[in-house]
């Protein structure tokens, strides 16, 4: 990568260097490559290095650079496709579900998720952790929070812990005549746990997809999926939400 200093521009000056930076990656980083550190970059364009990190933060968010523990900032592969419309619609874990069930514990929802579930705030509800893998790659961790009155028999089911409890909450769950779902999707910042599960750094940009599953007359659960936004493009249509691949870019 050469030296650039930065004219004077209409436009933020870590706007500009981020477009200079968006045609090193196309031109002189392969996918996976690390860039130089920040002091040596902000040194080659002659920019201070808070503009630098604003520049770094915005490739990030547009899924064009990673940050990776103990290796650094670098080039990210091209974003993979994985489906969340229509082909999802019914309960989860229902056969041809694409996530994988890790763990189900009990303890209590966040307020926001009680407010959707229609239950008091200290009420504990079974909450069933999933992953999903594309391309051997980790893009999503989900939290389905089930109050007890969804799986009213599942005292009766002899899993106490690991996988085979989180599927043996989601079957009562799937008992229930499904009658329906929504979803919403919002930009949000990852947890420390769905950050270790995505293999990302906390904070990083994530996209929030929440359902509400319905059933016997009201919310019968609701989910909680954090994707990564660095690897997901999300498609708005008539059949729901999808996220789709993008094109390769070319990397020398």
């Amino acid at each position: 990568m050469g030296t650039t200093q930065l004219e004077s521009v209409p436009e933020p000056k870590y706007w500009h260097l981020r477009t200079v930076l968006s045609e090193a990656l196309d031109s002189e980083f392969a996918v996976g490559q690390v860039l130089p550190n920040e002091r040596d970059l902000a040194a080659r364009f002659g920019v201070a290095r808070a503009t630098l990190r604003q520049a770094l933060e915005q490739l990030e968010l547009e899924g064009r650079l990673q940050r990776r523990r103990g290796v650094g900032t670098t080039v990210a592969p091209p974003r993979v496709g994985v489906a969340v419309g229509s082909a999802e619609l019914g309960w989860p874990g229902a056969p041809g579900d694409a996530w994988q069930a890790e763990e189900s514990d009990r303890a209590t929802a966040p307020a926001a998720v009680a407010e959707l579930l229609g239950i008091a705030k200290e009420e504990p509800v079974h909450i069933v952790r999933r992953t999903r893998v594309t391309g051997g790659q980790p893009v999503a961790a989900d939290l389905v929070h089930i109050p007890a009155s969804s799986v009213p028999d599942l005292t009766a089911i002899d899993a106490p812990a690991g996988p085979a409890r989180a599927r043996a909450v989601l079957r009562e769950l799937r008992r229930m005549e499904f009658e329906g779902q929504d979803r919403s999707v919002e930009l949000g910042s990852a947890r420390a746990d769905d950050a270790r599960a995505l293999d990302r750094l906390p904070g990083a940009p994530v996209l929030v997809v929440t359902t509400r599953y319905f059933g016997a007359g009201g919310t019968a659960a609701v989910s909680l999926a954090t994707y990564r936004a660095d690897t997901c493009r999300l498609t708005f249509g008539a059949d729901g939400v999808e996220i789709h691949h993008t094109p390769e870019r070319q990397a020398s």
